[in-house]
């Protein structure tokens, strides 16, 4: 998987999500949504774009990823249908094992919070993702969305 990057995720995917209420708060409950999404990749596999459209919740969003060579890591940049922006990046690289682990900053209900994606389980019909937030000056991380990915 290190040498394959975002391949895995090229096409169309069913996604079933599991989704906190509160993304910093573990009790505040969770939602469970389905959606889909299709990728393509670019560049010969160093970049790779996809949409995903969640029907019952109405938006979709957009993730460019891309790979820096000159660092080894990927940029991961989403964007969704409700705000038109760009979200600040996460970065980072797949190891050994296939386990994709991606960093960065953001703000959550105006606190800054350190962002953590990970991507596990790849295989050819199924992939894992999950975010999780730390509030700023904390070292508790709290998983608040998952996804699991399956082949359409």
């Amino acid at each position: 998987m290190t040498d394959d990057g975002f391949s895995f995720l090229d096409g169309r995917w069913r996604v079933h999500n599991r989704r906190l209420a509160d993304f910093l708060d573990p009790e505040s409950g969770w939602k469970e949504f389905e959606g889909h999404t299709t990728g393509c990749l670019f560049w010969d596999g160093r970049a790779h774009v996809d949409e995903i459209v969640f029907p019952s919740e109405g938006f979709s969003g957009l993730t460019l990823r891309l790979y820096e060579p000159e660092t080894g890591e990927w940029t991961l940049n989403w964007s969704n249908s409700r705000t038109g922006r760009l979200d600040p990046p996460v970065r980072g690289r797949f190891s050994a094992d296939g386990t994709g682990e991606f960093h960065g900053a953001d703000s959550y209900a105006g606190r800054p919070v350190r962002v953590r994606f990970r991507w596990s389980g790849i295989g050819p019909d199924s992939a894992r993702w999950e975010q999780a937030f730390a509030a700023e000056g904390t070292d508790a991380w709290v998983t608040n969305w998952v996804m699991e990915f399956s082949r359409a």
